[in-house]
C-alpha cells in the first residue's frame, strides 16, 4: 500500500439494507473498489440497540454531538502533548499513538470496527444514558489526569530549560558558576578582593597593557584568562578592596565590563545538584508519562470511536426509520480520488432524500440542514479526522 496517496481520514456511512444488509455493502465495495480503487471500506457492525422514542433519539442526537466534540478535543490533546514530551523524536509519536495494545490504529483492516464490537460489551444494550456517563466520566478522568501531569512535568521541564539557560549564552549574562574555580580567587583576605571582568576579544592587547594601571592597588601579573566565548574572554585580577570602585569606573572606559560575582562554593554546589536533581527527576518521569499517554491515547481514541457508531446508529434510525435495517462501513478514501468518492456516493444513494434532489453540487450548504456544521449528505456520514495525529 502506498502511503502516500491514503488520506488518515476515515468516512463512517451508513445506508439503509436493501433485500439484506449484506447487499448494500456489495453494491457500495463495488463501486468504489471496482476499476477504480476510490477508497478501502470495511463493515462496521454496529450491535442492535434497543430504540427509544423518536424524541429520547433527537435528543440523544444533540447530547452526542457534543460528547464527540469532547471525545476527539481530548484525543488531540493526548496526541499533542505527546509530541511535546517526545520533543526530538517526533517521528517516534506515530508509533506511540497505537491504540489497542500496539495494532495501528489507522490500517485498513477493520480494525475500528472490531475495537467497537470488542468494547461494546462495557455497555447496556439500550441507548439510554448510561453509555453516555460512562464515555464521559472515563474521557474526562483522562482529560483531568492529563492536565495534572502535564502541569507537573512541563514545571519541571521549566525549571531545568531556565537553568541551562543560565549556564548559556554570552558572558555578559550567563551563570560563572561552572567556568570557575577555587584557585581563580584570592579568598578570606582581609585586603585583597579578586574580580571577573569581560573583555571583548578586540580590546584584549589593551587589557593585557593597561590593567595594572586601570587603579592603584592592583597586583602586577595577577590577571589570567580563565575561559573565552565567541566574543570575549573571561579575566580574573586581583587589587586592593578601597581601589575597586576606581577599578570599575576606569575598567568601563575601555569597554571592561567588571562582572558581580561572589566566589561561594555552598551556593555554586547547591545550584549544580539543583540541575542534577532536575534532570533525573526528568528522566524518571518521562518513561511512565509517555507510557500514560500511550495507554491513555488507546482510550480516548476507542471512547471516540464508540460516540461515532453510537451516533450513526442514532442518525441513521432517524434517517431511514424502523425496523433497524441498516449497514454501517468505514471508508478510508484515497487522497486523489476523493471528489470522485464523494460522486459515486452520491449517486449510490441521492434516492434516499427528497431534498437530494435539489442538491446539484453535493456539498454546498443548505439552510436548515446544517445543524451541526456537518456537511450534509443523502446516507449518514460522520467523518473520524486522525490528520491532528500525525506528526511526520
Amino acid at each position: 500500500q502506498d502511503k502516500g496517496t491514503k488520506m488518515t481520514e476515515f468516512w463512517l456511512i451508513s445506508a439503509p439494507g436493501e433485500k439484506t444488509c449484506q447487499q448494500t455493502w456489495e453494491k457500495l465495495h463495488a463501486a468504489t473498489t471496482k476499476n477504480n480503487n476510490l477508497s478501502t471500506n470495511s463493515k462496521f457492525n454496529i450491535p442492535d440497540l434497543k430504540v427509544g422514542t423518536l424524541d429520547v433519539l433527537v435528543g440523544l442526537s444533540d447530547e452526542l454531538a457534543k460528547l464527540d466534540a469532547f471525545v476527539e478535543s481530548v484525543v488531540k490533546k493526548v496526541a499533542q502533548y505527546m509530541a511535546d514530551v517526545l520533543e526530538d523524536s517526533k517521528d517516534k509519536v506515530q508509533e506511540n499513538l497505537l491504540a489497542n495494545g500496539g495494532k495501528d490504529e489507522f490500517e485498513e483492516d477493520g480494525l475500528l470496527e472490531q475495537q467497537w464490537q470488542a468494547e461494546h460489551k462495557f455497555y447496556s444494550s439500550s441507548l439510554d444514558i448510561v453509555p453516555f456517563l460512562f464515555i464521559f466520566k472515563g474521557v474526562n478522568q483522562i482529560d483531568n489526569d492529563l492536565k495534572a501531569r502535564a502541569s507537573a512535568y512541563n514545571n519541571l521541564k521549566g525549571n531545568l530549560q531556565n537553568l541551562e539557560r543560565k549556564n548559556a549564552g554570552s558572558l555578559l549574562t550567563r551563570s560563572l558558576a561552572d567556568i570557575v574555580k577555587k584557585e581563580d580567587f584570592v579568598l578570606d583576605s582581609e585586603y585583597l578582593v579578586t574580580l571577573l571582568v569581560i573583555v571583548p576579544k578586540l580590546n584584549y592587547n589593551d587589557w593585557v597593557k593597561q590593567y595594572e594601571t586601570l587603579a592603584e592597588m592592583v597586583v602586577p601579573r595577577s590577571s589570567n584568562v580563565l575561559f573565552e566565548d565567541q566574543d570575549s574572554y573571561l579575566c580574573n585580577v586581583t587589587l586592593f578592596r578601597k581601589a575597586v570602585d576606581d577599578f570599575k569606573h576606569k575598567a568601563r572606559e575601555y569597554k571592561f565590563l567588571v562582572r558581580d560575582f561572589q566566589y561561594n562554593e555552598e551556593e555554586m554546589k547547591a545550584d549544580k545538584e539543583e540541575m542534577n536533581r532536575l534532570s533525573t527527576d526528568k528522566k524518571k518521569q518521562f518513561g511512565p508519562l509517555v507510557r500514560w499517554l500511550k495507554v491513555n491515547f488507546s482510550e480516548a481514541f476507542i471512547a471516540w470511536i464508540h460516540v461515532k457508531a453510537l451516533r450513526v446508529f442514532v442518525e441513521s434510525v432517524l434517517r431511514y426509520g424502523l425496523p433497524v435495517n441498516f449497514q454501517a462501513m468505514l471508508l478510508q478514501p484515497n487522497k486523489k480520488t476523493m471528489k470522485k468518492l464523494r460522486e459515486v456516493l452520491y449517486d449510490l444513494y441521492k434516492h434516499l432524500d427528497s431534498s437530494a434532489a435539489a442538491i446539484i453540487d453535493a456539498t454546498m450548504d443548505i439552510p436548515g440542514l446544517n445543524l451541526s456544521q456537518q456537511e450534509y449528505y443523502p446516507y449518514v456520514y460522520y467523518k473520524i479526522d486522525c490528520n491532528l495525529l500525525e506528526f511526520k
